[in-house]
């Protein structure tokens, strides 16, 4: 049963990239190949529901339904999320990095012909997807009718302009039922629901094995107080969220 959700998943895999290779192909034989910009990003984290065998779900897809048929609904469990996200701790709804990396391919012949499968280390995040189109489309986002944008443009960051590694000085918030970091250059600070924070050096710990919280009391106190201006901007309620009786 095990081996079967694994197979049933890769083929998952596959299928999405033979249907990536579709498009890809279907623009090339319309011309428009050239002048496309294509952005491809998996999903964050191999999910962990269901235990360690993972679930079935009959509210969802037939109990005895064949693995992998349109009846079906099941997870791949803990055992092969472990597998998907290794190097990286935890999984999907948590934010230690084995629940929110994920890698980014970028591509647009026309436009980034300087750089062609080269690989980028700066940090990202899906909320600079918006101001990226953006400035790839020479548009313009009206603040005054619309409330500021998060993110910022990962144009010159593709490109390898210089001075695009400033970015990573930037700090960026996550919060997911509870679970919460927040990450500034090589610090991040991170905590699942009701934990303490730990706290890790990415440049020197990119799989979170050595916490440093004790170690390193000013930046962990200094990445809190960023978490909690940032939590109290963006309206982050308390896990769980109670609703008020009527």
């Amino acid at each position: 049963m095990m081996s079967q959700r694994m197979e049933v998943y890769a083929a998952q895999v596959d299928a999405l990239d033979q249907g990536v290779g579709r498009i890809l192909s279907a623009l090339e034989h319309s011309g428009k190949r050239e002048n496309t910009v294509v952005m491809f990003l998996s999903d964050n984290g191999c999910s962990a529901e269901g235990g360690q065998k993972g679930f079935n779900n009959p509210q969802r897809g037939e109990v005895n339904a064949e693995l992998g048929t349109r009846d079906s609904y099941v997870s791949a469990g803990l055992s092969w999320a472990n597998a998907c996200n290794t190097p990286y701790r935890k999984y999907k709804m948590q934010v230690h990095e084995g629940g929110i990396s994920t890698p980014l391919i970028v591509s647009w012949p026309r436009g980034f012909s300087n750089r062609r499968g080269e690989l980028e280390h700066s940090v990202g995040h899906v909320i600079d997807l918006m101001p990226t189109c953006i400035e790839l489309a020479g548009a313009r986002y009206d603040t005054a009718k619309a409330i500021p944008l998060e993110g910022i443009s990962l144009v010159s960051v593709v490109t390898g302009e210089a001075g695009a590694g400033t970015n990573d000085e930037r700090v960026l918030c996550w919060e997911h039922e509870g679970n919460r970091a927040v990450r500034r250059g090589r610090w991040k600070l991170v905590a699942s629901n009701k934990d303490r924070w730990e706290l890790y050096d990415l440049e020197a710990d990119r799989t979170e094995q050595t916490n440093l919280a004790t170690a390193e009391p000013d930046v962990v106190a200094e990445l809190r107080s960023l978490y909690e201006a940032w939590a109290e901007r963006c309206g982050v309620k308390p896990w769980p969220i109670k609703q008020a009786k009527r």
